[in-house]
């Protein structure tokens, strides 16, 4: 019994991430796959769900061995590591709260018909979020995604089912496009760049983990810990190859292809479940695509504050005494930002999910180096530090990031 509560106690941080991650990534990324270029990036969401794996888990087990959290193992590196991160963070904070919003907006106006203009109804949501995070904060975001992550899950597997029943909906006229491309390839490095979630994204389960240890008083041990992350991360894997097999399924070969409207391609997207389950379903999947991607959003603006109000504080220890006005300074900030960038692009979705995508790609080898080098440092006990099979993954890892990275940059930029 005392193993079950540890490992019950233990679990959150890990839920956490699913649910970061599943969102544009799945619900638009994996989606779009699919659907334009069918199941021949099936192999592509697998190869880079497994060689990204590494740098997630080190920054899992890093906090766990150490009881710090990653920020403060770049800390260690050197002031310049953690400048770069908060730098880069900083960067990518506006443009992904952004695309998350753009998409759950979308969502809401396509089942409500609220009629609200989209930058109007999105700033309504932040404002909830915000009012969600100062009645709750973490024990709220914890209860919260555990129900949703769920639920989305069943309704997923269902309706891939039922397309799996549907079967292929390709014309007999159609002529399958090329993937190796210069506009193929930049849709595999933004495809890449979000699966199962860009790699910054490994430092918030560390602060979750902290969070998560002062709500149940337990400090979870190497074992339960790395049990929590397995059941995010793979489920967000497994999640990433449902949504592709649905847009393969569903819309590959048919001619339609989905809209750079955020409303227009939220109604796209229902649809397609639509057609899979029936009309009865609209409501019902409507629902639980708005809610999960709602709850990415809460997930993304909690996470984002507390990622930049940590790290100036491990740069400039004497503000500590302001700790939850920097968190506060940092939600209100990046959500008037993130509205202000909503604004230009409501209408050129696709780009701005494009643009957020490839720079968490370009970005994916400095962060992955970065939970490598803290891995391997002193301050992790040999008994803790990872197994050779999975420090020669890393190797492969970040080969396989900075190759596609050179690739694209190449095609992009030079021919």
């Amino acid at each position: 019994m005392k193993i079950i509560s540890g490992t019950l106690k233990a679990l959150g941080p890990g839920i956490l991430f699913a649910g970061a991650a599943i969102g544009v990534s799945h619900l638009v990324q994996s989606t779009r796959a699919g659907a334009s270029y069918g199941f021949s990036l099936f192999l592509l969401v697998i190869v880079t769900n497994f060689l990204k794996y590494p740098f997630f888990e080190f920054a899992n087990r890093y906090t766990a061995a150490t009881g710090e959290s990653v920020l403060k193992g770049y800390k260690d590196l050197g002031n310049f590591a953690l400048i770069s991160f908060l730098i880069l963070s900083f960067i990518s904070s506006f443009i992904n709260i952004s695309a998350i919003g753009l998409v759950t907006t979308g969502l809401a106006e396509n089942l409500f018909h609220t009629g609200i203009p989209i930058v109007s109804l999105s700033g309504i949501l932040v404002s909830l979020i915000v009012v969600i995070l100062v009645v709750g904060r973490y024990h709220v975001l914890d209860k919260m995604m555990k129900i949703l992550i769920i639920v989305l899950s069943i309704t997923t597997i269902v309706a891939l089912i039922a397309a799996i029943q549907h079967g292929s909906s390709i014309t007999p006229d159609f002529v399958a496009p090329n993937i190796w491309t210069i506009t193929g390839i930049g849709f595999m490095v933004a495809l890449m760049g979000w699966m199962p979630a860009p790699i910054e994204v490994s430092v918030w389960p560390s602060l979750w983990m902290l969070e998560r240890s002062k709500q149940t008083a337990h400090k979870p041990s190497m074992k339960e810990t790395l049990l929590d992350f397995y059941v995010g991360y793979i489920g967000a894997a497994v999640l990433a190859l449902v949504f592709l097999s649905l847009g393969a399924l569903i819309m590959y070969g048919t001619g339609e292809a989905f809209s750079n409207s955020g409303i227009v391609f939220s109604s796209q997207l229902v649809n397609l479940y639509v057609q899979t389950l029936g009309s009865w379903s609209k409501i019902f999947i409507g629902t639980a695509c708005l809610i999960t991607m709602f709850s990415t959003l809460i997930t993304v603006m909690d996470a984002y504050p507390r990622v930049m109000s940590e790290s100036i504080l491990l740069l400039v220890p004497r503000m500590s005494y302001r700790k939850d006005i920097l968190y506060w300074f940092w939600v209100i900030f990046l959500s008037v930002g993130g509205i202000l960038i909503l604004v230009y692009f409501q209408n050129k979705m696709k780009t701005l999910i494009d643009i957020a995508t490839i720079m968490a790609f370009l970005a994916a080898p400095i962060f992955a180096f970065m939970n490598y080098k803290i891995i391997r440092s002193k301050s992790v006990p040999t008994e803790f530090k990872p197994p050779k099979w999975l420090m020669r993954i890393s190797y492969a890892g970040l080969v396989y990031l900075i190759s596609f990275g050179l690739l694209y940059f190449v095609l992009k930029f030079i021919y």
